[in-house]
């Protein structure tokens, strides 16, 4: 499990600050906004239904949801956000990739190179660390809500790839495909996941040692903390005792 994976459950255990709830409501309204486009019925349109899924997930009130969804299928005006990727290196080499959804490219590109500067890193070229990272379901299920046979048994019929217990928790990975399977399937066996996502996995990690990994750390929270960033991910493994005293922060 990559060191981003153990950070962002740091973070989970930790909470949200009131300040951050507002900052991700403001991410995941964008997310909305994106998908509506598509149709403003989450019946009908998956990536809608699961950025509404997130959003409830978050406590996102039911009237901000509203009226993103009314704002990307025109009904509300409102900005024109747009996908783009940025790909770079941080401390120790390991490799960085980031979602964004802007308004204005012009105005993100540098600020998101500056960060990297800031914290010993490089942004690079497009291309040059996605092919490290693939598409992948992740769905976190505790582990007192079902011993292994269950899990097992979930995972192989919903076509799965693997499952592992880590900590107090079950950390299920699947193809996109089976993504909606597998939690349709989890429903039905009446468990609802810790946390669920469409995610980039890397195919390898790269161990750091605590100085590097405390570097890498402090760039990906600054890029999280961007408005314009969704997600991140990286390949970077972190040592058992940076990890401890995270635990402990």
């Amino acid at each position: 499990m990559s060191g981003h994976s153990h950070w962002a459950r740091i973070k989970h255990k930790k909470g949200v600050t009131d300040a951050r709830r507002g900052r991700l409501w403001s991410k995941l309204a964008r997310v909305i906004i994106v998908a509506a486009r598509g149709g403003g019925d989450p019946r009908d349109n998956l990536p809608l239904r699961y950025a509404i899924d997130k959003a409830r997930e978050a406590n996102m009130p039911k009237d901000t949801i509203e009226n993103a969804i009314k704002k990307g299928t025109g009904e509300l005006g409102g900005a024109s956000y747009e996908n783009v990727r940025y790909e770079g290196y941080g401390a120790g080499g390991v490799a960085i990739l980031c979602d964004a959804l802007t308004d204005n490219r012009n105005r993100t590109a540098p600020e998101v190179k500056k960060i990297f500067e800031r914290h010993g890193g490089a942004l690079g070229s497009a291309g040059c660390v996605a092919w490290m990272f693939s598409s992948k379901g992740q769905v976190t299920v505790p582990v007192s809500a079902a011993d292994e046979d269950k899990i097992a048994e979930i995972a192989l019929e919903a076509g799965a790839d693997d499952y592992r217990q880590s900590d107090d928790v079950w950390e299920i990975t699947c193809e996109p495909a089976a993504y909606e399977p597998l939690r349709a399937a989890l429903t039905a066996a009446g468990i609802t996941p810790q946390s669920s996502e469409l995610s980039m996995v890397p195919s390898n990690t790269v161990p750091v040692d605590a100085g590097a990994g405390r570097k890498v750390l402090n760039l990906v929270e600054a890029l999280e903390e961007h408005d314009d960033i969704q997600n991140v991910y990286s390949n970077f493994e972190l040592p058992d005792d940076v990890l401890a005293s995270l635990g402990q922060g």
